[in-house]
């Protein structure tokens, strides 16, 4: 929540100039404020902002990020992004796909980086596809490691279906 910087009456009255010292004074107020909701916005100079998923929030759906994403919450869908992280307390039900992936709360599906941490506090059920793993010390890990030369964001294994497939309709049979 921001904090009010309005004066209260009693504060406005007190600091109105009296006209000898209006004289004196310049052509521009004491006290400039500032302008409603500014933000620096991220320039090409600057490197680019974090994208948070707030400890209070819940998604449903995909989620594509172009730049850094931080998890803090709960993400039922599938995450794209250059640097992903997932927050102590966050879970994440769907694959993580990402440059740079580092995981220290639940994720169930798989994980897709070039370079893949599971830091200590960290559970994963299901398959990495690296180029390079790192696992600390105290993380679950419950699932295949597969290192990779060819970047593992765009690689389709054999185990991992590609779409549903519908059994045969079997024949009625006579009573």
């Amino acid at each position: 929540m921001l904090p009010n910087f309005r004066r209260s009456d009693a504060d406005t009255l007190k600091s109105q100039p009296t006209a000898s010292a209006a004289d004196t004074s310049s052509a521009s107020p004491a006290f400039q404020p500032r302008p409603f909701l500014s933000v620096p916005r991220a320039t090409a100079e600057s490197p680019k902002s974090v994208s948070v998923i707030g400890a209070d929030l819940t998604i449903t759906g995909n989620l594509i990020c172009k730049g850094e994403v931080q998890v803090d919450g709960i993400v039922e869908g599938d995450i794209q992004g250059s640097h992903v992280v997932v927050g102590e307390e966050a879970t994440v039900t769907g694959s993580i796909s990402g440059e740079e992936v580092i995981v220290r709360g639940h994720v169930i599906g798989s994980v897709r980086g070039k370079r893949v941490m599971l830091q200590t506090t960290s559970q994963v059920e299901g398959d990495i596809y690296h180029q390079s793993l790192s696992i600390e010390q105290g993380a679950m890990f419950e699932g295949k490691s597969r290192r990779t030369k060819d970047d593992p964001r765009t690689v389709v294994t054999k185990s991992e279906p590609i779409g549903f497939v519908v059994p045969p309709r079997l024949p009625d049979l006579p009573n």
